[in-house]
């Protein structure tokens, strides 16, 4: 994280099931919506009262963006820890518009009232120097642990754990 960036952390509920699409140069990346509603205790009237819901609008990216879509879905309670970005533009009648959105950097389901199964996805990083050319192409660099192991035998690829050196 840079420094002037604001990190921000939301516990709440999925509004709708993350939505997938792909960039022109084929970067994954997911929007979806978190609604996060305060709730406070009222001992004279011995209940809970929610507050003012907050909506808002998270984008993930590559491989964090498809580990969302095939995970979440409406209705999902998470915890989001991402940075707060503002998105400023302007409305065919020259009006100015701006909004809050939060670009995620981790998320996960809430396990106060559901359980989950954790899987690790087989993955292993390209080679610092090859790192560029990967997620350029969204191809494995030559060689190291972004090169498919000879074993594959599957749709999709197998990367080998075994460090190139």
């Amino acid at each position: 994280m840079s420094a002037g960036e604001t990190p921000l952390t939301v516990i709440g509920n999925l509004t709708d099931d993350p939505e997938l699409r792909f960039t022109p140069n084929g970067a994954p990346m997911v929007k979806f919506t978190v609604a996060s509603t305060p709730r406070t205790y009222d001992k004279a009237a011995n209940q809970w009262r929610d507050g003012t819901a907050m909506f808002l609008r998270c984008t993930a990216w590559r491989d964090l963006a498809e580990h969302v879509a095939d995970s979440l879905t409406k209705g999902m309670r998470v915890i989001v820890s991402g940075r707060l970005r503002q998105h400023n533009w302007q409305t065919p009648e020259g009006d100015n518009r701006s909004m809050l959105g939060l670009e995620i950097d981790e998320i996960g389901p809430s396990l106060r009232f559901a359980t989950a199964k954790v899987e690790r996805v087989q993955r292993s990083a390209p080679a610092p120097s090859a790192a560029a050319d990967a997620w350029n192409t969204g191809t494995p660099a030559n060689g190291g642990w972004g090169s498919p192991a000879a074993a594959s035998t599957g749709s999709e690829p197998k990367y080998s754990e075994e460090p190139p050196f």
